[in-house]
């Protein structure tokens, strides 16, 4: 087989290079990119970012409708609830797309979940929301963690509060000993029943604890007098089912059947002045909590700094921990350091009107 040599077409000859580029998809890639900036630069600010703005609007719904969000099946209200604040989230994102896209329009359909959550959630960040100042009784709470490989550290930790009454949950059976040992010099006051219990300074007198039923087979609650020289008020502590989130979704029954037997016990409680303490392993957003806050006022919402945060230690994402009053006031309320449990604790500082 044979090439031939020459072919003559009776075309003119052409420059080289001719034809490189005869393909508007043989340009570089570059010119293609620099191409699509300018038609985006040059389309007016008003018609640019609209798929951003609809996502701006998408981000406000749980946040403006959390309520229509149904609890049933899997109990999904109650989890975007508990996370409510998060949802926060998405707005830097959005931010940051509609300056990318340099479009008012995204921009000022940002503005709308920014409202919002300002609304719902701005206030817990302001200073001066409770006042400080004086207060009556200083009350700490804390859920110390079954598994704690350190109680006594624990105990001297929570000391540096200079708290008059300390309450502890999630206690194992004899553990109160542990830390007694170490809280007996300041708080010789001591009752406990079952997982939980509560000390005090010699000024604050405890009644006999009795134990609250809150339907989980053994005891998790008590309630208890204080006295002391400015009045009297019923102290109840408390440590709730867990929460669970599996294949179901969020599973909540067991914690919201001990939030309504608890609720029965408030219900007929006849003290003017109340403080509740403890781990209710819900936040006050969510509505399986509600025939608790009925009742009771959370110190955190009414005079706390910050979202409150206190689980999971590593890294808080929902405030489950409470001090709630009824008759009492908050003058200020906070979440302490870390010590060796896998909750934060609280404390709050309270007037007797």
């Amino acid at each position: 087989m044979t090439w031939p040599t020459t072919t003559d077409t009776g075309a003119e000859p052409q420059p080289a290079g001719h034809g490189r580029r005869s393909r508007r998809g043989s340009r570089p890639t570059w010119q293609s990119l620099r191409d699509g900036a300018i038609r985006v630069w040059r389309t007016p600010p008003w018609r640019r970012g609209r798929v951003i703005a609809v996502f701006a609007v998408l981000a406000t719904l749980p946040l403006a409708f959390h309520r229509l969000v149904p609890n049933s099946p899997g109990n999904w209200g109650s989890f975007v609830e508990t996370f409510l604040p998060w949802a926060g989230l998405t707005i830097p994102l959005l931010l940051i797309c509609a300056g990318i896209r340099r479009s008012w329009t995204a921009v000022a359909a940002t503005l709308l979940p920014i409202l919002v959550w300002v609304t719902m959630f701005g206030g817990f960040f302001l200073s001066d929301r409770g006042g400080g100042g004086p207060h009556d009784v200083r009350v700490v709470s804390h859920n110390v963690n079954a598994g704690n490989p350190d109680p006594a550290g624990t105990a001297r930790t929570l000391l540096k509060s200079n708290a008059d009454i300390i309450a502890l949950e999630e206690l194992p059976e004899g553990a109160w000993k542990l830390y007694d040992a170490v809280f007996k010099t300041l708080y010789p006051n001591v009752q406990h029943e079952g997982t939980v219990a509560v000390w005090s300074k010699a000024l604050f007198k405890l009644g006999k604890a009795e134990p609250v039923d809150v339907g989980m087979g053994f005891t998790r609650a008590l309630r208890t007098s204080v006295e002391f020289p400015l009045g009297t008020f019923t102290l109840y502590v408390a440590h709730l089912a867990s929460v669970r989130f599996g294949p179901d979704g969020f599973s909540a029954g067991d914690r919201n059947r001990t939030i309504d037997r608890l609720s029965q016990a408030l219900a007929v409680e006849t003290d003017p002045r109340v403080v509740l303490v403890g781990d209710l392993n819900g936040t006050t957003d969510d509505r399986a909590l509600r025939p608790v806050t009925r009742f009771l006022r959370d110190t955190q919402d009414a005079a706390g700094t910050g979202m409150g945060f206190t689980w999971p230690e590593s890294f808080p994402m929902a405030p489950i921990d409470h001090i709630m009053t009824r008759g009492m006031t908050a003058a200020d309320a906070k979440v302490l350091g870390s010590t060796s449990s896998d909750h934060l604790p609280i404390q709050a500082d309270l007037r007797m009107r």
